[in-house]
């Protein structure tokens, strides 16, 4: 709003008639001391200057704020009458409250200076107003470009609340409309308050108070789409866990899957189970080093990919060469590389039915830099299988010229057998306040406790890992995956 050298807005009265603590508007068409308003656009809005020093009055705001205290609430008064902006100006002057006052006659002209954006903002993205809060007047004409026939007296709060939804807003009223500034605040104002029951330091509490309100409203909003974005994140790592695919194979199966990253359901572990229509039974399990979201999201194409190429027939070293070239191509940089362990399990018998289900059966046992499962017998101490035939982690040495080889390792599986698959999370915890591990030999004794205590399955494997996090002394900050296979006549059991 341009301004007089006197500190008057054109069209305006001067304030020395004010009186301290005068209610904030008067009636809409009151002449003007000097004459009618000048009629037409508003070109620019600079803040309205301050008043002439007087006795016994502090002005609304400093040149600077003093050294120590808080800066300025910025108020942008949106108001067409000029004498009304002045007596909102001097009730601001008696309020008590640091405020910053600036006008605008219209949307048009406040969504300029809202839109500002304020000095030395990198790569010109809008950081939203600078304005603490906005006092618009719901009488001034809302000066829509596309006015609505529909009219219920909000029409210039909604499309401000559309500009500016970041700003507070109260909005002034006279005394018959009560019920529309109730109607505004249910709309999004934080508050109204009524022209000529309105005085200063009223003015400045309602001030401040919306000013607060739409803050804690907006740590509310961003908490709740936080919120949003973790359930929706959630929702998507759980699915990209697998189901295992062993219907038919009479194995009992229970997993445990912990990642390292706080607030995370999806590590760089990665595991999978199948059974292809030959009856034969494949299991890997595998961890891609590192613990961000990108190793997450590189475990979960390794294992898709995985069990791909199983019901594509490929098996043993042809599909671990095959996978290695999608971590080759997948990962981010060639540091990266990912240790595995894979199960091919034969039918026992020459038919593979049910019928010769718990007789002695064949495995063939792939380790690509990974520690080898451990052997649970029901009345002996769980051994660790042989890894002596081990081949190096998938990304470490190219497959090309013969570099890297994972030859299989025969295994005999005696009826009643269990089998426990981990990662390194699981063994790389610490013993005591000391350097040293846990290691394979320590949980093949810890497991060997725990299934003397009576524990199988599920309890089994839960209690395992309590008793690991506890001597580490809290919880394992490397992802964690555990699987326990066991035969079982009879129909799959998931735990």
């Amino acid at each position: 709003m341009p301004a007089t050298g006197d500190g008057r807005a054109p069209g305006a009265t001067s304030l020395s008639g004010a009186q301290a603590g005068a209610p904030v508007g008067h009636a809409r068409n009151r002449p003007s001391a000097t004459g009618p308003t000048p009629a037409g656009p508003v070109t620019a809005a600079p803040p309205i200057p301050h008043p002439r020093p007087q006795t016994g009055r502090t002005s609304a705001t400093a040149d600077a704020p003093a050294a120590g205290s808080t800066a300025p609430l910025k108020l942008l008064v949106i108001e067409d009458d000029a004498s009304d902006a002045q007596l909102i100006k001097a009730a601001v002057a008696d309020s008590g409250t640091s405020i910053e006052i600036h006008w605008a006659r219209g949307l048009e002209q406040a969504t300029e200076l809202l839109a500002v954006s304020p000095p030395g903002n990198r790569r010109g993205r809008s950081r939203g107003s600078d304005f603490s809060c906005v006092l618009l007047d719901l009488a001034a004409p809302a000066d829509l470009p596309h006015p609505s026939d529909d009219s219920d007296g909000l029409e210039g709060l909604h499309e401000l609340l559309r500009r500016a939804p970041h700003t507070a807003v109260v909005v002034l009223t006279d005394a018959a409309g009560a019920e529309l500034g109730a109607a505004a605040v249910a709309a999004g104002a934080q508050d109204f308050l009524i022209k000529h029951a309105t005085d200063g330091p009223l003015l400045g509490r309602a001030l401040r108070y919306a000013v607060e309100r739409k803050r804690a409203d907006e740590s509310q909003r961003r908490l709740v789409e936080a919120e949003l974005r973790g359930q929706e994140n959630a929702r998507l790592q759980r699915h990209l866990l697998p189901t295992p695919l062993l219907d038919g194979a009479g194995l009992s199966f229970t997993r445990r899957y912990r990642p390292g990253r706080r607030r995370a359901l999806l590590g760089g572990d990665f595991y999978d189970a199948v059974r292809t229509d030959d009856g034969t039974v494949h299991v890997v399990i595998g961890d891609v080093c590192g613990h961000g979201p990108d190793e997450a999201a590189l475990g979960v194409a390794l294992r898709i990919a995985w069990r791909t190429l199983v019901f594509a027939g490929l098996t043993g070293e042809a599909l671990l060469t095959t996978l290695q070239h999608v971590l080759e191509h997948e990962r981010r940089s060639d540091e990266i590389f990912a240790t595995l362990c894979m199960l091919v399990i034969e039918p026992g018998g020459a038919s593979g039915g049910l019928d010769a289900l718990g007789a002695g059966e064949r495995a063939r046992l792939y380790l690509a830099g990974h520690p080898a499962p451990l052997l649970l017998g029901r009345d002996h101490q769980p051994v660790t299988l042989p890894a002596d035939l081990a081949g190096p982690a998938l990304g470490l040495l190219p497959c090309h010229d013969g570099q890297a080889a994972w030859p299989a390792q025969q295994i005999e599986l005696h009826p009643g057998w269990r089998l426990l698959l981990y990662t390194d999370g699981l063994i790389e915890g610490r013993v005591g306040a000391g350097s040293r591990r846990l290691g394979q030999d320590g949980l093949a004794d810890l497991i060997g406790d725990h299934q003397s205590a009576g524990l199988t399955r599920g309890r089994l494997v839960d209690s395992a890992i309590a008793e690991v996090e506890e001597l580490n002394g809290g919880a394992l900050t490397d992802d964690v995956a555990v699987l326990l296979l066991e035969r079982n006549p009879v129909q799959l059991i998931l735990g």
